[in-house]
C-alpha cells in the first residue's frame, strides 16, 4: 500500500459505507475499513478517530454553518426568522447528497448506538444554537425554544426528503416545515 494516496478519506468513507451496509456497522472493523479503501489503518487513525466518527464527522460542519448564518442574519429579524435563515443555511450541505444521506440512515437506523449519537448530535446543535441567539440578546427560555424548534424543524424535514416522492430540495421542505410551526402557533 502507498504512502499517500489521493482522496484517502473520501475512499475511506465509501468503504465504510459499503461495509457497514452489507456486513453490518458491528461487524466491520476499521481494518476492514482500511483494507477495502486500499490503505492502512494508520491512514484511517489520520482521518477518523474511530469508526463511528465516518457517519458524524460532519458534525462540525453542519454547526459551523448554522452558526455562520445566524451571526450573518440581520439583528432586526425576529428570532425565529433568524434561526429560519440559520437552519435553511445549514441544508446546503446536503445539496446533491440525498442518496449518500439515505445511506448513511439506513446505516444508523439499525444500530441503537449509532442513533444514540445521533441524539447527542442533535442535542449539541440545539444547544449551540441556544447559546449563539443568547449572545443575539434573546433571552431563556425563548432562546432555548427557538433552538429546539429550529433543530426540530430541520430533523423533521430531513427525515421526509429522504423520502419526499416529488424529490425536492431539503431547504424548500425545511421553509415549508417553518410555515407550518407560523400555523400551528397562530392558531391555524
Amino acid at each position: 500500500m502507498s504512502r499517500w494516496t489521493p482522496d484517502a478519506r473520501g475512499r475511506l468513507e465509501q468503504a465504510a459505507y459499503e461495509l457497514f451496509l452489507h456486513y453490518g456497522y458491528d461487524q466491520t472493523t476499521v481494518a476492514d475499513i482500511a483494507e477495502q479503501a486500499g490503505l492502512t489503518e494508520r491512514t484511517f487513525f489520520r482521518h477518523y478517530a474511530d469508526k463511528r466518527e465516518v457517519l458524524f464527522g460532519g458534525a462540525d460542519a453542519l454547526q459551523d454553518e448554522l452558526l455562520r448564518a445566524l451571526a450573518e442574519a440581520s439583528s432586526t429579524l425576529p428570532t425565529i426568522e433568524a434561526v429560519r435563515v440559520a437552519v435553511e443555511a445549514m441544508t446546503s450541505l446536503f445539496h446533491g447528497r440525498r442518496a449518500h444521506a439515505r445511506e448513511r440512515q439506513r446505516i444508523v437506523a439499525a444500530n441503537p448506538d449509532l442513533q444514540e449519537r445521533e441524539l447527542i448530535k442533535r442535542a449539541s446543535l440545539t444547544s449551540a444554537l441556544a447559546q449563539a441567539l443568547q449572545q443575539r440578546g434573546i433571552a431563556e427560555p425563548a432562546a432555548s425554544l427557538a433552538a429546539d424548534i429550529g433543530i426540530g424543524v430541520f430533523y423533521v424535514g430531513f427525515v421526509r426528503w429522504l423520502t419526499d416522492p416529488a424529490d425536492r430540495e431539503l431547504v424548500d421542505i425545511v421553509h415549508e416545515g417553518f410555515d407550518q410551526v407560523k400555523a400551528v402557533a397562530s392558531g391555524n
